[in-house]
């Protein structure tokens, strides 16, 4: 029987990081709300595990093996990725789809995991797994892995916009040219006026409180977000790692016209939150 999901991107609402711990980590303090862009997971029974529609996929490989593995099971799915979030972009598509078929594949085992125990495999997964697995915006805080549920407005539109000619860096490269830019010192005080900006936070511009991404400047594309904010969006930054953009709007034709203007620069989506 062929289960099929719905995988919805997710932009970084403010992205607050320290410095590396001892083990190399960075606590961070982030925002994560999906947006109405999305991939289509298919999942059926199979003789073994395939992955079909999306030539360059390791994550979802992944998680299903480490699902079969943590269950006792064979790896024995055959999955179809419909791809319509940009990759490598910063907007989490690769964990999203990921959680998807972990959901979708577990539900076919004789005995399913648990909600903790599958949260905790897909922790091992990546930072950004975890939060796709249950709906609703959500603060991560530790390593990504702790995660509260937020209760924010959902009326607005957001612009996605990525550059032409951008390229993904890696996102240990990302941070590493955040740890050499020394801007982790002083985690504390921004994770605290992100924290008193979301307690104060009852309508859409009130997200023009929160601190700015710190990925931004190590991530390149920190400009653009200007010129979203020029053209009229109350709150604009890089999404994760980037190189993607989000600008928000109060109203859909304020983005559209936004869109116009970019269209030769970027790719561009005009899109909504989704719970």
């Amino acid at each position: 029987m062929k289960r099929t999901a719905t995988a919805a991107a997710k932009i970084n609402l403010a992205l607050v990081i320290g410095e590396p711990g001892a083990d190399g980590r960075h606590q961070v303090a982030t925002v994560l709300q999906r947006i109405d862009l999305c991939d289509r997971v298919e999942l059926e029974p199979a003789s073994g595990l395939s992955i079909d529609g999306f030539r360059r996929d390791t994550l979802v490989r992944s998680a299903l093996t480490a699902l079969a593995a943590t269950a006792g099971a064979e790896t024995a799915w055959r999955v179809r990725l419909r791809k319509s979030i940009p990759v490598a972009a910063g907007l989490g598509g690769g964990s999203a789809d990921a959680a998807a078929a972990l959901m979708l594949a577990n539900a076919t085992l004789p005995a399913p995991l648990d909600e903790e125990r599958l949260k905790e495999l897909a922790a091992t997964l990546g930072a950004d797994v975890p939060f796709f697995l249950a709906p609703g915006p959500k603060l991560a805080e530790g390593a990504g892995e702790r995660l509260s549920v937020l209760d924010l407005p959902q009326d607005y539109w957001v612009l996605i916009a990525l550059p032409r000619g951008a390229r993904k860096q890696a996102t240990g490269d990302v941070y590493r040219r955040f740890d050499e830019l020394g801007e982790g010192a002083g985690f504390a005080d921004r994770r605290a006026a992100l924290l008193n900006a979301l307690a104060s936070s009852r309508r859409p511009r009130d997200f023009a409180a929160f601190p700015p991404n710190d990925l931004a400047e190590a991530a390149g594309t920190a400009s653009f977000a200007g010129d979203l904010r020029r053209l009229g969006a109350f709150r604009a930054d890089v999404s994760g790692a980037g190189p993607a953009v989000y600008g928000l709007f109060q109203r859909r034709e304020q983005a559209l016209a936004a869109a116009r203007r970019l269209r030769l620069r970027a790719r561009v989506w005009v899109t909504a939150p989704v719970w």
